[in-house]
């Protein structure tokens, strides 16, 4: 891992800091530290916020300093989140199902109400079935779609206005399973493919900074809601240690941490990127 780091510090050096100047690489480290550790008074509203990827952001983003906006359709899960996430007051609460369009533009409308702005968009509202041609069927196929593609398309188009006066950024949660194929999902590959390609397409226009992150298998409830019992669930895990390069699934908090430098200051030369926050996995080829 302190490899990986000091690559990474490395490839974000501007041009001209490769000398033995160590003083001002440390003020350049510390630059980006500074930038990346802090949210403060940025609004974001994250989507997903009751379980999951979205609501580890959500408390991750609070203790950055963000004022947040949040919508999941578990009002109570919701309201637990909401108790982790006062370092800079309460957030606002917007429950409700994201395919139906009142409560699209009710997200939006109490959002800009309450705060007067929005800086960043977190789509991380989602689902995932398994079924492949032979045994899904259409209402599946439409459930997923409207969910994990349809909604997100309506709820960005309402957000865009407000992201160009603030030039802030959107940040899309898709999936390894948007970029490689994988059997038994296949509506679930689909959307993510959707998804992936969204973020590319928007990213042509006049909004500043779109992300597209691409986790591996995150430990969730999410694979246990799509119809996996607690062995098949503990077998799924143990198989991780041979699909994913690191050998182990990833946790929330580190997808939470890659989507909070994408809102922040410190990523502002970046968009219309797919980024794999998933332990090697799109890089492996297992037999």
């Amino acid at each position: 891992m302190q490899l990986k780091k000091i690559l990474l510090l490395h490839v974000c050096l501007p041009l001209g800091t490769e000398s033995s100047d160590s003083f001002s690489f440390y003020l350049f480290c510390c630059f980006v530290f500074l930038q990346v550790s802090s949210l403060r008074g940025k609004v974001a509203l994250i989507t997903g916020a009751s379980s999951g990827i979205g609501a580890g952001t959500s408390v991750l983003f609070a203790k950055l300093g963000a004022l947040l906006a949040l919508n999941g359709r578990d009002v109570q899960n919701l309201q637990k989140i909401a108790k982790q996430c006062v370092e800079c007051g309460a957030p606002l609460l917007v429950p409700g199902d994201l395919t139906d369009e009142d409560t699209v533009r009710k997200t939006v409308d109490q959002t800009i109400s309450r705060f007067g702005r929005l800086d960043v968009l977190v789509n991380s509202a989602g689902i995932l079935a398994m079924g492949s041609i032979e045994t899904s069927d259409l209402a599946q196929y439409d459930k997923i779609m409207n969910v994990n593609v349809r909604s997100v398309y309506h709820l960005t188009q309402l957000c865009v206005p407000h992201l160009i006066k603030t030039k802030g950024s959107i940040v899309n949660v898709s999936s390894v399973n948007g970029q490689r194929s994988f059997p038994g999902v296949l509506a679930y590959c689909m959307s993510k493919s959707a998804i992936d390609q969204f973020t590319r397409c928007i990213a042509l226009g006049k909004i500043n900074i779109i992300f597209n992150r691409n986790p591996g298998v995150i430990i969730t409830d999410v694979h246990r809601r799509a119809g996996l019992d607690e062995d098949q669930y503990a077998q799924f895990l143990e198989k991780c240690k041979q699909t994913h390069a690191l050998g182990r699934p990833g946790e929330v908090d580190e997808v939470a941490h890659c989507i909070a430098f994408l809102a922040s200051d410190a990523a502002s030369f970046i968009t219309g990127v797919n980024l794999p926050i998933d332990g090697g996995r799109h890089a492996m080829c297992p037999r």
